[in-house]
């Protein structure tokens, strides 16, 4: 039966990619985890990211999705709460502070700071569930690339194979910038890099902002 739509789920599956590997709010928090609390939340991050797609699938597949597109009021709502909390993370992080770290003190391998790893994955997944954009992309595939006769079964393998690609592909990003030749680098100059992170999450929250 699978085969039956191949063709949809390949056309799907670019699409998805591209948005994925696409700079924002998900890969500035994921490399600002890996690079300040280490290699262990950054993934623990990237795990959360993938599961907050699992939000977008369900409320897309139960419906809400359609009702949401026919109902301007509430993806009104919805931008107003993902913004809402993107703008909180760019605040945060343009607030961080200068981090004395004597050379030596600790291995490249070890985190900057200390986070437990269900902050971690909750942070990540409150960045992904909360953002707008993957509301409307959502809208946006599932009303015109999968067909009304999909069964609903495959759309759910769908989102399965979506949740999978956005965890493993800031799983990457994440051994990427908490190797230790890169977290090295960003040692010295770690609130600069935070607080560039927050000016592009404020930036994205207003642009969402102005976009209502």
């Amino acid at each position: 039966m699978l085969s039956n739509y191949m063709g949809e789920f390949l056309t799907l599956a670019i699409i998805h990619f591209l948005a994925v590997v696409a700079p924002g709010p998900d890969f500035a928090v994921t490399i600002r985890q890996s690079v300040r609390f280490g290699r262990l939340v950054g993934i623990c991050t990237a795990l959360g990211i993938g599961a907050g797609i699992s939000v977008h699938v369900l409320y897309t597949l139960l419906g809400v999705g359609a009702l949401m597109h026919t109902t301007p009021w509430l993806l009104t709502v919805a931008k107003v709460v993902g913004g809402a909390y993107i703008l909180y993370l760019g605040v945060s992080l343009i607030r961080s502070k200068p981090k004395t770290v004597l050379e030596g003190d600790k291995g490249a391998d070890q985190p900057m700071a200390e986070q437990t790893l269900l902050k971690a994955f909750s942070t990540g997944f409150l960045t992904n569930a909360t953002n707008p954009k993957a509301t409307l992309f959502f809208l946006a595939i599932f009303t015109s690339l999968i067909s009304a006769t999909t069964p609903l079964k495959v759309q759910a393998l769908y989102g399965v194979w979506m949740c999978f690609v956005n965890a493993s592909w800031f799983v990457i990003v994440a051994l990427f910038f908490s190797s230790a030749r890169v977290r090295l680098l960003f040692l010295r100059m770690g609130h600069w890099f935070e607080r560039t992170m927050g000016v592009i999450l404020i930036l994205f929250a207003g642009r969402l902002i102005l976009s209502m």
